[in-house]
């Protein structure tokens, strides 16, 4: 296990000998051996520790979700779990419900071109369309990761000098806001059994709430300002992905023309 006298980390002598962590790197003094404690407390402090882990996040995002964000850009970032990785096990857990519910069909019925299982037969648009919608499926997480930028752009420029972010707070705050949408996809699935129309109304819930979320998030600016520029950023995220998708099914079929 290294040396009790230095930092195993960075070699920094180590001064007092009640010293739990390192002043330089903050790296752990002495070294915790990896055995079945380690482990338990490690799960506990940076999944399920509600001070400081991800259902902490989760909750505030979805209880209070304006107020996380503004803590989070303005620093107060201590017990919060970072945006990427918290779209990084959403995004898993939508694939993971969409393979055991929907038989891997993450988007359904909102696929650009239809259900993927239809028989029927399909013209040159359809069928290319249809494969974007596989390859969609496919790269769900890749995918969504892609449109995070147009959204961030959308946010931009539909509050545009409100609040005084710059475009990477958008991003952090638009990664929060695909969070809120893969959580309500992940109900909508487990509900779809019952309600087979769910993930569509997911849709419109996560954007309601989306808009909910950017109104608390610029509190005191006026709720019906904060409220119809939260509607035009949406428009503009929506029309934008329809936009992308043509064009995808665009260079597709010029692709296979080409052959």
């Amino acid at each position: 296990m290294g040396d009790a006298s230095t930092c195993i980390n960075c070699g920094r002598a180590v001064v007092d000998p009640d010293q739990t962590f390192c002043p330089a790197c903050g790296q752990p003094t002495p070294p915790h051996r990896i055995d079945w404690h380690f482990l338990g407390h490690e799960l506990e402090h940076s999944v399920l520790h509600m001070d400081r882990g991800i259902l902490y996040s989760l909750k505030e995002l979805m209880l209070r979700p304006g107020h996380l964000m503004r803590s989070y850009l303005e620093g107060r970032r201590a017990k919060q779990v970072k945006p990427l990785l918290l779209i990084m096990i959403t995004a898993a857990v939508v694939v993971l419900l969409s393979k055991y519910l929907a038989g891997g069909d993450v988007l359904g019925g909102m696929m650009v071109g239809g259900s993927v299982d239809t028989a029927a037969p399909a013209t040159a648009l359809e069928a290319t369309s249809r494969s974007i919608g596989y390859w969609m499926n496919a790269y769900f997480a890749a995918f969504t990761l892609l449109l995070l930028p147009f959204e961030a752009a959308a946010f931009r420029l539909s509050f545009h000098r409100v609040g005084g972010l710059n475009y990477p707070e958008w991003l952090v705050i638009t990664a929060f806001l695909t969070v809120q949408t893969f959580v309500f996809w992940s109900i909508a699935m487990l509900l779809q059994r019952w309600v087979p129309q769910a993930p569509a109304w997911s849709v419109l819930v996560s954007t309601l709430y989306g808009v909910f979320s950017l109104v608390q998030l610029f509190r005191p600016y006026a709720r019906w300002k904060s409220l119809l520029r939260g509607l035009l950023g949406y428009g503009l995220f929506f029309a934008s992905t329809q936009v992308i998708v043509a064009m995808l099914v665009a260079v597709v079929m010029a692709t296979s023309a080409a052959r």
